[in-house]
């Protein structure tokens, strides 16, 4: 059974022209991109996306870095594609993130870890819908 999950390449992802090679790796294994935007996010999806650290100490410097240079969001589909891309993106920290992982090859620091990933498929649906309106 085929789904679909949002994945966000981050400003660093970008900045250090890592694209290509993130999306390739979605590919190798046979996902699909079904949808692929470069922009940049408005300060009302970043609030909306990350809603749930609202108070923590790291939520207004995730802000502003999600919204301080281009990104690129998809929306990928395939079998099991929730569990697929987080395997393939990672642990969430980079030090933790084995080697091979798009985190544990491309990332520096929790604050920029290249990608950020729907870890359900109710967050998929949400982001999809903040992301591709």
């Amino acid at each position: 059974m085929s789904e679909r999950t949002f994945c966000m390449l981050k400003p660093d992802a970008v900045a250090g022209r890592h694209i290509g090679e993130i999306i390739n790796r979605f590919e190798r294994v046979g996902l699909t991109i079904e949808r692929l935007e470069m922009g940049m996010v408005t300060l009302d999806q970043a609030k909306a996306n990350y809603a749930e650290h609202k108070g923590k100490p790291f939520y207004d410097g995730l802000l502003t870095y999600i919204t301080s240079g281009p990104v690129v969001k998809m929306i990928i589909a395939g079998s099991d594609a929730v569990k697929i891309c987080r395997k393939l993106m990672g642990a969430t920290n980079p030090l933790e993130a084995a080697p091979g992982t798009i985190r544990g090859d491309f990332g520096l620091v929790m604050d920029a870890n290249v990608i950020h990933g729907s870890d359900s498929h109710e967050s998929a649906d949400r982001e999809i819908a903040i992301f591709f309106t």
